[in-house]
């Protein structure tokens, strides 16, 4: 993948970044993979919002992505590389030879025509899945379980990529790209290789009508509100928050408060994630 700026005709052309999309190679998606997308605008099914900000956007299809891989000693031949509208990563369309149909994840250098399979007994290539104790310490993987036969559930966006780093008895360390170090059981499945489109994070909108086709609405700042709406309003132009330390809009303490409350994963995770790891350096 790679990028492309825009000649500067207008003001929201004039700082877009865009891909140029030198990847893809098929451009109608396929039909039997395809399933309708209802938009919800950040609302749960009582109607209620719980994630802001959300609403619009252009029509989509949803594509349906095989994350568990369990075509066990199948070879199958990648078909196409096309885009998919609601996630970072570009899909790769799979012909199997049992004549199944599935989309994958596309990993990066994964061409057509290439073949790919499932399995203990699959070789250390881009695009295999593997379980976690087939695969050498070191091997770049992506698409990883937490739990057996649930489907890849971590390191799966754009330019994502995890490695193996030690094992254990039952479970296997992995770095994952936020730099923590996490323990999965070795009998999990991982895919070889890292996610394609890594160029991703570099992108630039360029205008704020981008944002809104992508079912992004704007946002507000607290400071600029009436302290009816939120703790930062209110004062005499442009003021400053009033408080010794930022909240939400529902009172609580902001940006820099953890939230984790899953005691539960405690135990896996040797390492937390370090400030800055997975900024771009």
């Amino acid at each position: 993948m790679g990028l492309r700026t825009l000649k500067p005709v207008t003001a929201g052309s004039r700082d877009a970044v865009r891909p140029d999309f030198k990847e893809i190679t098929k451009g109608k998606p396929e039909k039997s993979l395809l399933a309708p997308l209802k938009k919800r605008a950040g609302r749960n099914f009582r109607g209620k919002i719980t994630v802001r900000h959300r609403g619009g956007g252009h029509k989509r299809h949803l594509r349906i992505i095989d994350f568990k891989r369990d075509k066990v000693g199948v070879t199958g031949r990648v078909e196409g590389v096309e885009y998919d509208p609601n996630r970072s990563a570009r899909i790769a369309l799979i012909h199997y030879r049992d004549g199944d149909k599935r989309y994958i994840l596309w990993p990066t250098g994964l061409k057509v025509n290439d073949s790919i399979m499932s399995g203990p007994e699959a070789e250390i290539v881009r695009g295999n899945a593997l379980p976690l104790n087939s695969m050498p310490l070191g091997t770049t993987i992506h698409n990883i379980e937490l739990e057996i036969g649930k489907g890849g559930k971590i390191v799966r966006s754009a330019g994502g990529s995890a490695q193996i780093m030690a094992r254990e008895e039952r479970f296997t360390q992995i770095r994952l790209p936020s730099g923590e170090t996490r323990r999965v059981l070795s009998t999990c499945y991982a895919t070889v290789g890292q996610v394609g489109n890594s160029e991703h994070r570099a992108l630039s909108l360029g205008k704020a009508g981008r944002s809104i086709w992508l079912g992004r609405k704007p946002e507000v700042r607290g400071k600029v509100m009436s302290p009816r709406d939120h703790p930062h309003g209110g004062g005499e132009g442009r003021n400053s928050i009033g408080l010794i330390h930022p909240k939400t809009p529902w009172g609580k303490p902001a940006l820099g408060k953890k939230t984790r409350r899953n005691k539960r994963t405690n135990t896996f995770i040797l390492e937390r994630r370090s400030k800055g790891y997975g900024q771009i350096r």
